[in-house]
């Protein structure tokens, strides 16, 4: 009968060994699985019990922001993440051109541009970017949803809609409508017209400087981006060519009109389809599918004073008379002859958030898409028609009010601070 040989001691110490580096190896391999499955599309990346790196405390200690809350604080972590569907889209093209969304409260609305996004041709190639007024999570599962591109989210850490009992929403000690802050011991600062703070209302504007700030200053995904980012708000419905078409005209932009600012997909006039021309347009900046470079974002960043303590909640309007005036020169954006961006809305501020209140037509938007509306339409070969004198909101109007309060001038500044520390001395 054989005899079995006992294992020699360095022989078992190698078997050792080697089933240690197996053991090691395996669970590297399950840690990357795991990893990579959480990171893929078809997680909410909210959902992800990570640590992220979080530097927003930096900021409200040299800028004296409002304290933040738990929600607060979360979305500013959240805002960090990766895009989702990076494993679908894993390479943005070369030259893509940056949207940017900015939503409210108002999901009748996203669903439509949404809609409309997903029938945009080139949109695959590109990232959009969703800027959120505060959390809301009707919103949160549409954008979720969204297959088409790579989508990153950011939230307004600072929308008063996520303070519910202290600034920037609602103070318990907040004088309300007309009333005098001295009599009746309340805190604020009424505007020109002696009416106290909204938090309602001056989210508008507040939403969109923190987003203005944050996209071109604040996020590693723009970090070197010089070229134009495309701005579109909830209600803009999108045509199937507008992709193709600012890439276009921000091409040309440089040779047909180098006094150009911006590029625009829609008439500054939202109730105009365009003229039909075979010509290129400039005239006066518009609000719906507009895009500029970063080398305009640094005019428009050093005018922070004169955006920050314009007594008007509108961000357009503040943009058309005090910022662009400043400039010393007309502002003009070049745009085609036919629209490729239509405003829905039909009512503003943050209505028409439930189903029946949406504001669209049966909830649902109709517009018919002529075949030349659904490639790209504009011709390098056409001149451009300037149109000089523009109605509109102009260098003299004092504003419609809603911003006289010194707490929301001095956050607004604070945006334009916050990735700027090292450098804030000329704002």
């Amino acid at each position: 009968m054989a005899t079995i040989k006992k294992p020699r001691l360095k022989d078992v110490a190698a078997l050792r060994r080697f089933l240690s580096v197996v053991s090691i190896t395996l669970l590297g391999v399950l840690l990357l699985i795991f990893l990579i499955g959480t990171n893929s599309s078809s997680k909410s990346s909210y959902e992800l019990d990570v640590d992220v790196t979080y530097n927003a405390s930096r900021f409200g200690e040299k800028l004296n922001l409002p304290k933040q809350n738990t929600l607060s604080i979360e979305l500013e972590k959240r805002n960090q993440m990766l895009p989702r569907n990076i494993d679908l889209y894993p390479r943005l093209a070369k030259d893509h051109t940056i949207i940017v969304l900015y939503v409210h409260n108002r999901p009748q609305y996203l669903k439509a541009v949404v809609e409309s996004l997903s029938r945009v041709v080139g949109i695959s190639e590109t990232l959009l970017i969703v800027s959120h007024d505060g959390y809301f999570e009707e919103m949160n599962k549409i954008i979720e949803n969204i297959r088409f591109c790579q989508v990153k989210q950011i939230f307004a850490p600072y929308s008063p809609h996520i303070f519910q009992d202290s600034f920037p929403g609602v103070s318990p000690r907040d004088c309300k409508d007309k009333e005098d802050a001295t009599e009746n011991h309340c805190k604020g600062t009424p505007d020109q017209y002696g009416n106290h703070r909204s938090p309602k209302i001056v989210s508008l504007k507040h939403h969109w400087w923190w987003m203005m700030n944050t996209v071109w200053d604040g996020l590693k995904e723009t970090w070197g981006h010089s070229d134009h980012i495309l701005f579109i708000e909830e209600d803009h419905f999108i045509y199937p060519n507008a992709y193709r078409n600012i890439q276009m005209l921000t091409a040309l932009k440089p040779r047909k009109c180098p006094d150009c600012y911006a590029a625009n997909l829609a008439p500054c006039d939202v109730n105009s389809r365009g003229e039909g021309w075979d010509s290129l347009i400039a005239e006066r900046m518009g609000n719906v599918g507009y895009a500029f470079n970063r080398t305009v974002w640094r005019k428009i960043h050093k005018k922070a004073t004169e955006f920050c303590f314009f007594d008007d909640y509108n961000w357009d309007i503040t943009m058309w008379a005090t910022v662009y005036p400043s400039f010393g020169g007309p502002v003009y954006s070049l745009r085609g002859p036919r629209t490729s961006a239509v405003h829905f809305g039909k009512c503003g501020l943050h209505q028409g958030q439930g189903e029946k209140n949406a504001c669209i037509d049966n909830g649902v938007v109709n517009f018919e898409v002529d075949n030349i509306d659904k490639v790209a339409n504009i011709k390098p070969e056409w001149d451009v028609r300037i149109f000089e004198h523009q109605p509109g909101y102009k260098a003299g109007f004092k504003g419609w009010g809603g911003w006289g309060d010194e707490r929301d001038r001095q956050l607004c500044l604070n945006f334009a601070r916050m990735y700027h520390l090292e450098d804030t001395a000329s704002l």
